[in-house]
């Protein structure tokens, strides 16, 4: 760390200006700035901090001030709210390679969502500023920034489906098939997946109480549809486990 690097002091907090090399790596393989050359990129990065935060540390909580949005180099963070009752509702889960906290910064309100690490993780944080810069040389950056949360608000209609239309099996079913789906190669062979965060997370993910979510793999596990081994699930049969969703 740059002795006249800016930290935070809040404990596990550490927020310093990110190296040059490495923040212009990343950004480049982010898809919202894989298209900007070289000046582009510097300026980005120069605008950009790096924060090192372990797990359990929150980003930011629901009603601070939005000056800029975040991207995860690794680790993985969780996006959330509590209900009156102290219930936590997780909104989404994102990864390497996901930003998060771009509306907020666009409408220049608060944060409407906690953000909270469910690891130990690195992200950036690139400003407003640096942002509303960019986008006034180069429009393309906004046609890929609102097709980034066009993307995200096309999974929230599908969210939003599958609580009202989908019974709580349907969409535990969902979520063990969606790597299988995403690749789009239909298998007969059993396939072994691990759960990447707590299996509370996911429940709450799925709008489920922890309890049925495990008994609901309790029951696929009696089906012999699935076995489960901690955080380890083999998908026993695919094709039969992807019938119960019709």
């Amino acid at each position: 760390m740059r002795p006249d690097a800016p930290v935070d002091h809040r404990e596990g907090f550490v927020s310093v200006r990110a190296p040059k090399v490495m923040t212009r790596t990343f950004l480049s393989n982010l898809a919202l700035f894989h298209e900007l050359g070289s000046d582009e990129l510097d300026r980005v990065a120069a605008g950009t901090t790096e924060l090192r935060l372990p797990k359990g540390r929150t980003v930011f909580q629901r009603g601070d001030p939005c000056v800029g949005f975040h991207a995860v180099m690794y680790g993985q963070v969780k996006l959330g709210f509590l209900s009156p009752q102290g219930t936590e509702k997780v909104i989404e889960i994102l990864g390497p390679g996901q930003s998060f906290g771009e509306a907020a910064m666009f409408l220049d309100r608060p944060y409407p969502v906690n953000a909270e690490c469910l690891a130990d993780s690195l992200l950036l944080h690139i400003s407003k500023a640096t942002i509303d810069a960019e986008l006034a040389r180069d429009p393309r950056l906004a046609r890929r920034m609102i097709a980034g949360l066009s993307r995200r608000l096309v999974g929230l209609v599908h969210d939003v489906e599958a609580y009202s239309l989908r019974s709580g099996m349907q969409r535990v079913i969902g979520y063990l098939l969606r790597d299988l789906d995403r690749r789009g190669e239909p298998t007969t062979q059993p396939v072994r997946i691990v759960l990447d965060t707590s299996k509370g997370v996911i429940a709450s993910r799925l709008n489920l109480t922890p309890e049925h979510f495990s008994r609901i793999l309790g029951e696929l596990s009696n089906e012999g549809l699935i076995s489960v081994r901690g955080a380890e699930i083999t998908i026993l049969d695919p094709e039969r486990l992807r019938g119960f969703l019709t």
